[in-house]
């Protein structure tokens, strides 16, 4: 189960930011539903905001200071709370995961976060950051590793992973700690904590993804589009462009082999793996 946040506005940035909002929007008179029609949102984003669950923004921040008339108070209080144990990049969509109702990612070339284990995340951090120092990448692993409680969370989002082929051919850490990457993922599929689909090399004309995608849904607000690549990550909430996405990985979806007959070429490569 995730760790509940820490909601104390005097350990935390986050919750401080939190209750200066809170404190600035009463003193405003204003209730959450006002404040979020006059910067465009809902009054639970606004919410989430006040109650530290949801990363401040920092054009956000800026908006609500315009209406609160706080000067650049919550834009101060943004830069301090937008610390992050994940790449800045990343970090705002590593937010959206823990509230994401759905998360469909498709993987061009590694396994996605979610579904690595500690080695294959270890060896990936180790090739993309070869000067980093030990301590470094046991951090970065750590992360990783953090971010996955979200599949353990009674109210966790559904995980569909369509994997590349690629993803199952490339040796990443070795024979051995491939053979272990490859049957996590299957025992994921099969114990049903996500669902799991491989697109071959031969549907690629059929379907193709160039770069990493996570397509997140919510209850309360918009689909949103991560995609990522070496050292860079985009946020996508442009209704069309998610739309766009969205179209691609039902089309790669389609392409792809089912769940059962995905689960037995892993468990099948995995073998491949196997050191005699």
């Amino acid at each position: 189960m995730t760790e509940p946040r820490n909601t104390d506005p005097y350990t935390d940035p986050r919750a401080f930011y939190g209750s200066e909002l809170r404190r600035l929007r009463e003193a405003a008179r204003l209730s959450q539903e006002q404040v979020g029609e006059r910067v465009f949102c809902s009054a639970t984003y606004i919410g989430q905001f006040e109650n530290a669950t949801r990363r401040p923004q920092l054009e956000m921040s800026k908006q609500l200071d315009e209406v609160l008339g706080s000067g650049e108070h919550l834009q101060r209080l943004c830069r301090l709370a937008r610390t992050s144990k994940v790449a800045d990049y990343f970090a705002d969509a590593a937010e959206l995961e823990r509230l994401a109702k759905t998360i469909c990612e498709y993987a061009p070339v590694l396994v996605p976060v979610l579904l690595q284990t500690e080695t294959y995340a270890r060896a990936i951090t180790r090739t993309a950051t070869p000067f980093a120092s030990q301590d470094s990448v046991e951090e970065r692993v750590r992360a990783r590793m953090d971010r996955q409680g979200v599949l353990g969370d009674p109210t966790r989002p559904v995980l569909w992973a369509i994997l590349q082929e690629a993803v199952l051919r490339t040796p990443m850490g070795g024979p051995e700690a491939m053979r272990e990457q490859l049957l996590h993922i299957a025992e994921q599929g099969r114990s049903r904590r996500a669902v799991v689909q491989v697109l071959p090399f031969a549907a690629m004309n059929e379907a193709f993804i160039a770069s990493m995608v996570s397509v997140m849904t919510f209850d309360d607000a918009p689909a949103v589009v991560y995609t990522e690549g070496a050292g860079s990550g985009q946020l996508i909430d442009d209704p069309a462009l998610v739309e766009q996405c969205q179209r691609s990985y039902d089309l790669a979806r389609a392409a792809a082999l089912s769940p059962r007959a995905s689960l037995e070429l892993l468990e099948s490569v995995a073998e491949d793996y196997r050191i005699p």
